[in-house]
């Protein structure tokens, strides 16, 4: 992998920031950032929470080589002092957030970020572009999921986009409900599942379909997927059928009518006996194609484009802001923007949610001071959203790894569930629960 450090990865004005509040005092106050969205994409009825697992990998390298802190100097980004300080950089504050498979609606305060002025600053453009980017390919493949009912959807996206958001939007498609990938570098650093055996191209590199098909259940065995829309599908079956026996492990058909095609397919392996030979579609698929083919005898689906960008929305444009920090008399004071368009809401947060014959009702947030906040008492049933990742510089591993992801992939699908069932529509529409918001 490219040897970087997470630490760069921001926009200058960050370390610009640093260096002038490190020569006026401000960079050590206390303060507390919040991450949260005004708005859903245009007709989404809700989102899904994804990337906090990344942004605990890379907080825990967060760091400056010799390297790195010469490009600093040498580009005159920040003074000598400056450079000094950062050679001991490490955020030592507290991290508490949704967990990874959660629902967020407008201004639900999806990460707060608690620390010195200066470390915390630093981290903006990292966990915006981590949690803007993951977040928007979970919530288009939970729309997938849910468009596909019960059949498996598998990301196939990495020749769509950036080579290292492919990596990314593999592990957020999985927290998203898909069932595996076929980028062998997120099912190695991940533990997903790698799916994948071969393209059109393989069969057009051989003299003929059946030599190809040949080939390929002799390296892959019986149990093998078979790409049978190079040349005239139905030929393709008979042979493949022919090549592999009823034993064939599956068809994948990448273009035309999929539906129409799909039902000729299904009736002509029957008919040839191979009637528990799988069906696999792909070409260009998002959440409308697959609910437009739910009457069809498909088996699963291979989703790219539109996954790795967001179905048509690839931010969920999260916004970093400063909701609470140290005045000049070591008090803790919220503070807010009043922007037109752009207000935010001051203080740190709770978050909660409210239920109903089940069925969640409303998101509670709640603001104000420290003190507040620790003596509030939610209502009866009201669920806690926020968990701690990080306490005080020590990073919560639970969060971390394949198992971390395991759990958000099946935490989402109960999220969901809790739901009103207007959330799993693909009609535009308001987000499916309102926000509620109370500063104390």
């Amino acid at each position: 992998m490219v040897d970087y450090s997470p630490a760069l990865m921001t926009d200058m004005y960050e370390y610009t920031m640093l260096d002038a509040s490190l020569k006026d005092g401000t960079a050590n106050r206390k303060c507390v950032f919040e991450v949260y969205t005004r708005h859903l994409p245009e007709g989404r009825r809700y989102g899904v929470v994804a990337g906090i697992g990344r942004i605990l990998d890379e907080l825990s390298r967060f760091l400056l080589s010799d390297e790195d802190l010469r490009f600093l100097s040498d580009r005159k980004v920040v003074s000598k002092e400056t450079i000094s300080w950062l050679e001991n950089l490490h955020f030592s504050g507290s991290i508490k957030g949704y967990r990874e498979g959660e629902m967020f609606f407008p201004n639900s305060p999806i990460l707060q970020v608690e620390g010195t002025f200066g470390e915390c600053t630093l981290l903006e453009t990292l966990v915006l572009s981590v949690l803007n980017y993951d977040s928007a390919v979970a919530s288009a493949a939970s729309r997938m999921v849910s468009a596909a009912k019960d059949r498996p959807c598998m990301d196939m996206g990495g020749r769509r986009t950036n080579e290292w958001a492919a990596v990314a939007a593999a592990r957020a498609a999985v927290i998203g409900g898909f069932q595996g990938t076929a980028n062998l570098l997120a099912a190695q650093l991940y533990g997903l599942k790698a799916i994948g055996t071969a393209a059109h191209c393989f069969t057009l590199v051989h003299d003929d379909e059946r030599s190809a098909f040949a080939s390929q259940v002799e390296a892959l065995g019986r149990n093998t997927t078979l790409l049978v829309d190079t040349y005239n599908v139905e030929e393709a079956v008979k042979t493949a059928v022919e090549v592999a026996g009823p034993q064939l492990g599956g068809v994948r058909i990448d273009s035309g009518d999929l539906a129409a095609m799909a039902q000729r397919v299904r009736n002509q392996l029957d008919a040839l006996g191979a009637t528990n030979t799988k069906i696999t579609v792909t070409n260009d698929l998002d959440e409308y194609a697959l609910a437009a083919l739910q009457s069809a005898p498909v088996d699963s689906y291979g989703v790219g484009t539109m996954l790795v960008t967001g179905s048509g929305a690839p931010t969920c444009a999260m916004v970093y802001k400063l909701t609470e920090r140290e005045n000049s008399a070591g008090v803790m004071q919220p503070v807010a923007k009043k922007s037109k368009d752009k207000a935010s809401v001051p203080g740190r947060k709770l978050a909660y949610r409210s239920y109903e014959y089940g069925l969640a009702e409303t998101e509670h947030v709640i603001s104000g001071s420290e003190t507040q906040l620790a003596e509030y008492r939610p209502a009866e049933g009201w669920k806690d959203l926020l968990v701690d990742y990080v306490d005080h510089g020590d990073i919560d591993s639970r969060y971390q790894g394949h198992a971390a992801i395991a759990d958000a992939h099946e935490y989402r699908a109960k999220a969901l569930r809790e739901l009103p069932i207007t959330a799993q529509s693909l009609m535009k529409g308001e987000p499916v629960i309102p926000t509620e918001i109370t500063v104390l």
